[in-house]
């Protein structure tokens, strides 16, 4: 299983942030009414969402998050071929 891509987190934080904006004025204000809509609707629209990025991402190489991750797969010997895709 690989991480997270750079898109999937960035589209995780605008889905909880949007839904969360839209549900506490839609719950007016209740915090535990706005968690649980929050979550209840994200939950789908994050399922999709992730679903369609990875058809999208199917046939593109794997890029590293972070540069210091590189040393560390150099140095256990999974560099370059952990990016790969078969």
């Amino acid at each position: 299983m690989s991480t997270p891509s750079e898109a999937s987190r960035i589209f995780l934080l605008i889905t909880m942030l949007g839904t969360g904006l839209w549900s506490w004025f839609a719950t007016d204000g209740n915090l535990v009414v706005w968690f649980s809509l929050t979550l209840l609707v994200a939950t789908p629209i994050l399922s999709i969402g992730w679903y369609l990025l990875s058809l999208v991402a199917k046939n593109r190489r794997g890029e590293l998050l972070t540069p210091k991750v590189q040393n560390a797969l150099e140095a256990k010997g999974r560099w370059p071929h952990h990016s790969r895709k078969p």
